[in-house]
C-alpha cells in the first residue's frame, strides 16, 4: 500500500461520520444539552483562570512569578496524568484492539502501521487534558490582555507536550508486553496505578501546602515557596511548556523551549518507532495467548442472597453481577489508587489547622464542608463512570444470552443498579463522615451532607446505569466503555448536577447558620424558612427525577435493541 499512514485513520472518522448521519430519536435534544453543560463547565473554568490570573496582575513582580510557577505546575500535573494515560491506552491500541489482527495479515508496512496506531494512542490519551485545559490557558491570556501570538504558541505547545508523556508510556507499554502477556500485563498495569498515586501522595505531602496556614510559618513564606519550586526543573516538557506560554503572555516568544518542546517529541516519535519495528510484532503475538481461566465460587454471597426477599430472577441476576466483579480483578483493582488518593485526602483535612485562623475559624470550617461535599460528589462520578457505565457493556458477547432469554430488561438493568448502589454509597458517605469529623464542622451541616450524598448516590448510579444501557459498547473493554461519548456526557452531566446540588442545599445551609448565630439581618422569617424548605426540596427532587428518568430510558434503549 502506498497511501500515507493517515490513510489507516479513516475508518475511525468514517465511523464517526456515519454515527452523525445516522439520526435517531433525541439526538438533537441531547447535543442540545449536554452541549450547554460543556459550554457551563468550559464557562466555569476559564472564569475561574480569568479572575485569579487579573488578581495576579496587580502584584507586578510576585503576581509574574507566581504565573510562571502556576503554569509550571498546571503543565506538571498533566505531565503525570499524560504518561499514565498513555500506558493505559496503549496497551489497547497497539495490542488489544480487534481490528489489528487485519491490519497484521495485511500489506501494510511497520512504519505506517506504528505513526496511525501513534496517533490514535496521543488523541485518546490527550483529548481529556485538551478539553479541561484549553478553557484554562485562554483564561489567563484574556486576564493579562495576551496578545493573538498567545493562542496559536498555546497550540503549538499542547500539541508537543502531550506527545512526549505518551511516547514515554507507549514505550513502558512495548517494554511490558514484551516481558508479560498482554491479557496479564493488565494487572501489572494496575499495579503501576498504584505506584502513580503513591507518588502523588508523596509529592503532595511534601509541598505541605498546609503551612501557609499557620500564623507561625508566615516569616518562612519563601520557604514554601521554594519548596514548591522544588519539583520543576528545567529538564521536564512540563517547565519549557511553563516558560514557552509564560513569554507569550507577555508578548515574546521563547525560541529556547518551543524548539526544545518539538526536538524532543520528534526524537521520541522516532525511537518509539524504531522500537516499534523491533518488538511490536514478538509483543503481539504474545497478546494472543490465551488467558488461565480460574472461578471462585463464592459460596458464601449464594447463602447471603438466599435470605433478600427477591424473586429467583432477580436473586440470581444481583448474584451472578456481583460474582462477575468480584471475579474480574481489572475491575476492583481500580478502585486501589483511589483509595490512596481518598486517604490522602483525608489525611489533608486532618493536619489543617484552621483553629489558628482567628475570627474565621468556624466560618472555613463550614465552606469546607460543601467544599468536601462537592469532592465526594467527584469521588462518586469517578467509581461510577469507571465500575457502573461499563455495567451494561461488560455483558460482551454474551448479552445475546439475556436478549433471548424469558428476563425482562427492567430486571436486568434494576439489577445493576441495585448491585452497585450499596457500595458506591457507603463509600462515600463514609468519605463525607469522616472528613466533616475531622474538620469539626457544624452538626447541621453534617446531616445536610449526609442526605446530600444519599441523594446524589441514587442520582448518579442511576444516569451511570441509564447511560450504559443507552450507549453500549459491546465490544469495547471497560476503560474504552468509560471514556466513550456516552462516559463522557456522563461525566459533563455528573459535574453539573453535583454543582447544582451543592448550590441548591449550601445557601439555605448558611442562612440557617447565621440566623442561629444571631445576626439580625439573617433571621428565618416565615418567607425565609419556606425558601431554605424549597431549596432543600428542589435538590432532592432533582436528584429523585434525574435518577427515575435515566432508568426508564435505560429500561426503554435496551427494550429496542431487543426488537
Amino acid at each position: 500500500m502506498t497511501q500515507p499512514f493517515p490513510f489507516l485513520l479513516l475508518p475511525h472518522a468514517w465511523a464517526s461520520r456515519n454515527r452523525v448521519r445516522r439520526r435517531e430519536k433525541g439526538d438533537a435534544l441531547r447535543g442540545i444539552v449536554f452541549g450547554t453543560i460543556g459550554v457551563l463547565v468550559s464557562g466555569a473554568l476559564f472564569y475561574g483562570a480569568y479572575w485569579v490570573t487579573s488578581q495576579l496582575a496587580a502584584y507586578e513582580e510576585f503576581g509574574d512569578y507566581l504565573l510562571r510557577l502556576g503554569l509550571s505546575w498546571l503543565f506538571l500535573s498533566f505531565l503525570a496524568f499524560l504518561a499514565f494515560s498513555g500506558v493505559v491506552t496503549a496497551l489497547s491500541t497497539f495490542f488489544l484492539s480487534d481490528d489489528l489482527r487485519l491490519l497484521m495479515a495485511s500489506p501494510v508496512s511497520a512504519q505506517r502501521l506504528f505513526f496511525a496506531r501513534f496517533a490514535r494512542t496521543v488523541g485518546s490519551a490527550s483529548w481529556m487534558v485538551v478539553i479541561f485545559m484549553a478553557p484554562v490557558l485562554i483564561g489567563v491570556g484574556v486576564g493579562r490582555c495576551a496578545p493573538v501570538a498567545f493562542y496559536a504558541t498555546m497550540i503549538a505547545t499542547i500539541i508537543p507536550f502531550s506527545i512526549i508523556p505518551v511516547a514515554l508510556g507507549s514505550a513502558c507499554t512495548l517494554f511490558v508486553v514484551n516481558v508479560f502477556p498482554a491479557r496479564r500485563a493488565r494487572d501489572l498495569l494496575m499495579l503501576m496505578g498504584l505506584v502513580f498515586a503513591a507518588a502523588v501522595v508523596l509529592l503532595l505531602r511534601f509541598i505541605q501546602p498546609e503551612r501557609l496556614l499557620r500564623v507561625e510559618s508566615l516569616p518562612d513564606i519563601t520557604d514554601f515557596f521554594a519548596t514548591l519550586q522544588s519539583p520543576i526543573t528545567p529538564l521536564l516538557p512540563s517547565f519549557w511548556a511553563g516558560e514557552t506560554l509564560f513569554a507569550a503572555v507577555q508578548g515574546g516568544f521563547d525560541w529556547l523551549h518551543q524548539s526544545a518542546l518539538w526536538t524532543t517529541a520528534g526524537a521520541f516519535a522516532i525511537v518509539l518507532g524504531v522500537a516499534h519495528g523491533r518488538w511490536h510484532f514478538t509483543g503481539y503475538s504474545r497478546s494472543q495467548e490465551a488467558p488461565k481461566t480460574r472461578f471462585a465460587h463464592f459460596r458464601t454471597l449464594d447463602l447471603i442472597a438466599a435470605w433478600l426477599p427477591l424473586s429467583p430472577v432477580r436473586r440470581q441476576l444481583l448474584v451472578k453481577d456481583v460474582k462477575i466483579f468480584l471475579r474480574d480483578v481489572s475491575q476492583w483493582v481500580q478502585l486501589l489508587p483511589l483509595l490512596a488518593l481518598v486517604l490522602l485526602y483525608l489525611y489533608n483535612f486532618r493536619v489543617l489547622d484552621l483553629d489558628r485562623i482567628p475570627y474565621m475559624s468556624g466560618f472555613i470550617k463550614n465552606v469546607y464542608a460543601f467544599i468536601n461535599l462537592g469532592m465526594a460528589g467527584f469521588v462518586m462520578a469517578t467509581v461510577a463512570v469507571r465500575l457502573v457505565f461499563p455495567a451494561v457493556s461488560a455483558e460482551g458477547s454474551a448479552f445475546w444470552i439475556i436478549r433471548t432469554s424469558p428476563i425482562s430488561m427492567h430486571d436486568f438493568l434494576w439489577s445493576k443498579f441495585w448491585t452497585a448502589l450499596l457500595p458506591v454509597f457507603l463509600f462515600t458517605e463514609a468519605l463525607t463522615i469522616a472528613a466533616n469529623q475531622l474538620l469539626g464542622v457544624d452538626p447541621f451541616l453534617k446531616l445536610v451532607a449526609a442526605g446530600s450524598i444519599f441523594f446524589l448516590t441514587v442520582a448518579l448510579v442511576g444516569l451511570a446505569c441509564g447511560l450504559g444501557a443507552r450507549y453500549p459498547r459491546f465490544n469495547a473493554d471497560a476503560t474504552q466503555a468509560a471514556g466513550s461519548y456516552g462516559g463522557v456526557m456522563f461525566m459533563i452531566a455528573a459535574v453539573a448536577l453535583i454543582i447544582v446540588t451543592i448550590i441548591l442545599v449550601g445557601w439555605p445551609s448558611s442562612m440557617y447558620l447565621m440566623s442561629r448565630a444571631g445576626q439580625f439581618r439573617f433571621r428565618l422569617t416565615p418567607e425565609r424558612q419556606a425558601m431554605i424548605a424549597a431549596s432543600f426540596t428542589a435538590a432532592a427532587a432533582i436528584c429523585t427525577a434525574i435518577w427515575w428518568f435515566a432508568m426508564k430510558s435505560g429500561v426503554r434503549a435496551l427494550e429496542e435493541m431487543r426488537k
